[in-house]
Order: C-alpha cells, then sequence, then structure tokens
C-alpha cells in the first residue's frame, strides 16, 4: 500500500486558488501607530471564502431560508466611513447599526475608562443597543471588527454613536 506525501507548497508560491494568496500583499498596517484598517480586498476576500458556498442559499447577504425570518438582508455587512474610518455595520428595519465594540476600540478607548464606562454612558443617555445575532457575530469576527474571542456583540445607530461619542469627549 502506497501512502501520498502531502503537497508542498513553497514560500514564494503564488497561492493560485487561495483567496488573497499565501501571503497579504498590502500591509495591515499602514503606520505602527495607526490602527488597521479592512481594506476591500480583504472584505472581497472573506466574503467569497467564508460564505458562497454556504448551506441553505443563504450567503452574507441573506438569511437562511426557512427560519420565519421576514428581513432578509441582516446578516448583510456593509463598510462605512466614520470619522474617516471604515467601520462595519448591518441594515436592520431600514436602520444603519454599526459595532459598538469596533467604535469603542477605534475611537472611545482613549477617552473613557473602559467598556463597562460605555455601557453605562448608553444607560444615561437612553441608548439601546441592538444584539447581534450568532451569524453577525462570525461576520464581524471574520472581519477582524471584533476579537476572535468574542460571542457576543452589541450595534447601535449612528446617530446614537454621535450623541456617545460627545458625551465621551465633553466629559473629559
Amino acid at each position: 500500500m502506497a501512502v501520498s506525501a502531502p503537497p508542498v507548497i513553497s514560500a514564494t508560491s503564488s497561492g493560485a486558488g487561495v483567496p488573497g494568496g499565501l501571503f497579504r500583499a498590502e500591509p495591515l498596517y499602514s503606520t505602527p501607530g495607526e490602527p488597521p484598517r479592512l481594506t476591500p480586498n480583504m472584505i472581497n476576500s472573506f466574503m467569497a471564502s467564508n460564505h458562497s458556498g454556504s448551506a441553505g442559499g443563504g450567503g452574507v447577504g441573506s438569511a437562511s431560508g426557512g427560519s420565519g425570518n421576514t428581513n432578509t438582508n441582516t446578516n448583510e455587512c456593509r463598510m462605512v466611513d466614520m470619522h474617516g474610518v471604515k467601520v462595519a455595520s448591518f441594515l436592520m428595519d431600514g436602520q444603519e447599526l454599526i459595532c459598538l465594540p469596533q467604535v469603542f476600540d477605534l475611537f472611545l478607548k482613549h477617552l473613557v475608562g473602559g467598556l463597562h464606562t460605555v455601557y453605562t454612558k448608553l444607560k444615561r443617555l437612553d441608548i439601546s443597543p441592538v444584539v447581534c445575532t450568532v451569524e453577525q457575530v462570525r461576520i464581524l469576527r471574520g472581519l477582524g471588527a471584533i476579537q476572535p474571542g468574542v460571542n457576543r456583540c452589541k450595534l447601535i445607530t449612528r446617530k446614537d454613536f454621535e450623541t456617545l461619542f460627545t458625551d465621551c469627549t465633553n466629559a473629559r
């Protein structure tokens, strides 16, 4: 009985057939002090590789059939510009909702003590975040908007974020 050897992938291989290749052409960070930015190539690569053949025929832009969910675009993630940085957003019930942990990490963590402080401010400002679905969390994790170990996430409207941001900057 002959045993076949696993294929060898050269370090200089172009990575044909692998979305994005073996190595990234563009750097993850523009400069050492700048936060990472999701490039369109990274987003398209993720969407093509992780969601093109999902069971139930649902891709990134649709919910799986038969679940009774009438809003078919709750899992459609778009990258929107906020203060010059691209952040992940979902369109739910006609409202654009952005990822709270991502905007905390990008804009608020140097202004407040921690995420707990942000939740306290949200209560005081009467802002009610929306809890992400499991699929939305997976999408956000895959895009790098939230950390790999995160199992829960909340979304807020752009207007609510601006209210929260103003409150955080005025509290200093």
